[in-house]
């Protein structure tokens, strides 16, 4: 015992040595120290004074459970402690004396009074309190109290847990729901998410009950990681916290020697999902191992083995090799199993994967015609396929088929919009692909090119390009014609052509569509297996990525690269439609703005005169539209403005009320920025974590026009800001293009000047409107 826990007398002296241990100093102690010594400090408190407030004869017992009674004392955890006693008369005062010092100096106090009966009692018709007890530690008073209430409630979980496999499955289906998965949060949370520290509590209760082995090494590893990792964040935040949040991320990742908070989440991932994988298959175990009683036991007693392939059966409710079936000799078995499994969406049986694991060949170049067949076939399966690669993954066996995927296992996105991790995404993309097979003439090279489209990302390189040649080497392994290599290698090197062109430039300008043309070789194959590829990649995102308007843009975009591949002649801009030049021709005799609203289009019609775009687009913002597109024209001395928009919740606005709106914006008796900054406000203010901004330059050979790119996050009335900047700084706005992806914002500008644009000037000043 040391000079700070001889010291602790009273429950404050415990809260200020608790804070010595955690304030920075010369002696800082790594997160497993730490929680030792605040298992040790606690302790010490708790067993001096157990033995002053008259725990200290027969028949009376403190026990700590949880994290104190598992040395797993994080900072700022709240104490787990459980009087227990044999009738003991005058147990309430007993209790007053141990709990009220510790209330009154603030430390967190989950307690009860039981005696062994009643806590069994308790734990019967309680998951929690039934975990709980079965870790148990002694820490004052009659040892035999406390050895017979741990002994009790393990022999109960262990006669009662055939009845509590529903109750356990369940129970972490609902916490799942509300705090997701650890391994793709971009905030986790580390002790309720999915593959977090709670599931490992109940890893270790199944193993309790005898009904699976101890967690293995790897789900140690994992255990000792996220209790590092939670250790590190309380301490950074001073208070009791389990979601990690990005602005913490870099500091912890510091604390326990890692680069930064991408290498951190990365880990995390690793861990969760291992944690999770093993839970999935002690589950399925524990169920397994739970005879069953009556007419189910007797039609149990041999589960059916119905065959699904050759080689492979469904046994029970698991994908399974049959009993003839040799692994060594058959190199497509592997496959044919996974296959099987994600089409019947039952699990591969863990005794087969590691069977697999140990003798299955490895797949030499080229591989043989059957393996490559299997192998689309899996890639095919659908929403399947997620669970089955995630098995293959966490054995080892699905980076012996790509070993290119190391690289992208377990890494994060750099991009808010992104809901899973790089390798995640792959597989997400290509179930989504499998649905869009029909509508491409070749669904084989589709399915291989939305599985490895980003294999180039976490090297140090341009992911497209590296992911080519990663392509091309992919592709001759698994045996592809040379002409196929070609074209899988191709849509690697360009999957994020069509979107990028789509979203940020002129569809309708012809060198917008040469030059598409000219990219992909003329090929329209190609074409149409990016475009499927692309909506598959968005899809694969996360929610809102792939919207109507992107799919209309990219369906336009497309059909205008086929016209000019079959050597036709492209169409020219519509013009102004007749309602377009009638309410020009109104607007210009009486002066005044009108605007219509035709379901998700609204046209904007005004005097022509500096400010128009940034006015209109602030009324737009002030009306939670979402503004895609803007294309800016002209009849007469008249501007016509064009939106394409999407209300960010409820139905389109009236017309009248954007008229109304505008026409006060544009003679100066509406406060356009002052009612944003009011509405920003209203919804929380601009986020604190945005990514700085940045602008990028092209020039738009066809026009002459230069074309700005703002990559910036997301704020009400952000377009607004950005096009009054490039009003002051005397650009032209000739069409806009707005993408968001998630938190994050891709705006496009085609602009003009009547002199030189300076860059620099314009680049500060859209930079600031961002902030």
């Amino acid at each position: 015992m040391d000079d700070n826990e001889t010291a602790v007398v009273t429950a404050d002296d415990l809260v200020r040595a608790r804070e010595r241990l955690l304030t920075p100093g010369r002696r800082r102690l790594a997160a497993e120290p730490l929680r030792e010594a605040l298992v040790d400090l606690h302790e010490f408190w708790l067993t001096a004074h157990a033995s002053a407030a008259g725990i200290s004869g027969p028949g009376i017992a403190l026990v700590a459970v949880g994290g104190l009674g598992r040395r797993e004392l994080v900072p700022y955890s709240d104490l787990d402690l459980v009087l227990v006693h044999n009738g003991f008369k005058g147990i309430d005062d007993v209790a007053d004396k141990l709990w009220y010092p510790l209330w009154n100096s603030g430390i967190g106090l989950d307690h009860s009074v039981r005696t062994v009966g009643e806590a069994l009692r308790v734990a019967a018709g309680d998951l929690r309190t039934a975990l709980g007890l079965l870790d148990i530690r002694h820490v004052a008073g009659d040892q035999e109290v406390s050895q017979r209430l741990a002994d009790s409630a393990r022999q109960a979980w262990r006669s009662g847990v055939r009845t509590r496999l529903d109750e356990i499955a369940e129970s972490a289906t609902k916490r799942w729901a509300r705090s997701g998965e650890i391994a793709h949060r971009v905030e986790p949370d580390l002790k309720h998410g999915r593959g977090g520290l709670r599931d490992i509590t109940m890893l270790d209760a199944l193993a309790v009950a005898q009904l699976v082995d101890r967690p293995s090494v790897e789900v140690d590893e994992a255990r000792r990681l996220l209790l590092d990792v939670r250790t590190e964040l309380r301490r950074v935040a001073r208070k009791p916290r389990d979601v990690l949040r990005a602005q913490d991320g870099d500091e912890v990742a510091s604390a326990l020697g890692l680069a930064d908070r991408f290498a951190l989440a990365r880990a995390l991932s690793s861990a969760a999902r291992t944690v999770v994988y093993s839970f999935d298959v002690s589950l399925r175990t524990a169920r397994a191992a739970v005879p069953k009683r009556g007419l189910g036991a007797f039609l149990s007693r041999t589960p059916p083995r119905r065959p699904l392939d050759e080689g492979v059966v469904l046994h029970g409710s698991e994908v399974s090799l049959a009993r003839d079936a040799m692994p060594s000799r058959d190199p497509a078995l592997l496959l044919r199993v996974a296959t099987a499994a994600a089409r019947s969406k039952h699990p591969i049986a863990a005794g087969t994967l590691t069977r697999l694991a140990d003798s299955a060949p490895e797949l030499r170049q080229p591989w043989p015609r059957e393996a490559r067949e299997e192998l689309l076939a899996l890639l095919g399966s659908g929403s399947g396929l997620v669970d089955v690669v995630e098995a293959l993954d966490r054995t080892g066996l699905w980076g012996r088929l790509f070993p290119e995927w190391g690289a992208v296992r377990d890494l994060p996105p750099r991009d808010a919009a992104h809901m899973w991790t790089v390798d995640r995404h792959l597989v997400q993309a290509t179930a989504h692909a499998a649905r869009l097979a029909t509508t491409v003439s070749r669904p084989d090279l589709l399915l291989l090119g939305a599985l490895i489209h980003d294999i180039g990302k976490g090297r140090q390189a341009d992911h497209s390009e590296v992911g080519a040649a990663l392509a091309t080497q992919i592709g001759e392994r698994l045996g592809l014609w040379p002409h196929d290599v070609e074209t899988l290698s191709l849509m690697v090197r360009h999957h994020l052509l069509l979107p990028h062109t789509a979203t940020r430039r002129d569809v309708e300008d012809e060198a917008t569509v040469h030059r598409v043309v000219e990219t992909l070789g003329g090929d329209p194959v190609l074409l149409e297996l990016l475009f499927a590829l692309s909506e598959a990649d968005a899809l694969a995102t996360g929610p809102g990525v792939w919207t109507d308007w992107k799919a209309s843009l990219m369906a336009d975009l497309v059909s205008r690269c086929r016209v000019a591949m079959a050597g036709e002649e492209l169409p020219k801009p519509e013009p102004l439609d007749q309602v377009q030049q009638d309410m020009a021709d109104r607007v210009t005799k009486a002066g005044k703005p009108d605007v219509l609203v035709d379901g998700t289009t609204v046209t904007v019609v005004a005097p022509d005169r500096p400010g128009l775009l940034s006015r209109a687009t602030g009324v737009l913002a002030l009306n939670s539209l979402e503004v895609h597109a803007a294309a800016m024209r002209s009849h007469g001395p008249a501007a016509v403005d064009v939106f394409t928009v999407s209300p960010r919740f409820g139905s389109m606005p009236d017309a009248s009320l954007l008229r109304e709106q505008l026409t006060r914006a544009v003679d100066g008796t509406l406060s356009l920025a002052e009612k944003l900054a009011a509405k920003e406000r209203d919804y929380g203010g601009p986020p604190l974590d945005r990514p700085p901004a940045k602008v990028l330059w092209f020039d738009d050979e066809s026009t002459g026009a230069v074309v700005l790119e703002l990559r910036a996050g997301d704020r009400i009335g952000l377009l607004h800001r950005v096009a009054d900047a490039l009003e002051r700084c005397g650009a032209d706005v000739q069409w806009a293009r707005a993408s968001t992806l998630g938190a994050t914002v891709v705006d496009s500008f085609s602009l003009v000047a009547d002199g030189p644009l300076d860059r620099k000037k314009i680049e500060r000043a859209v930079l600031d409107a961002a902030r």
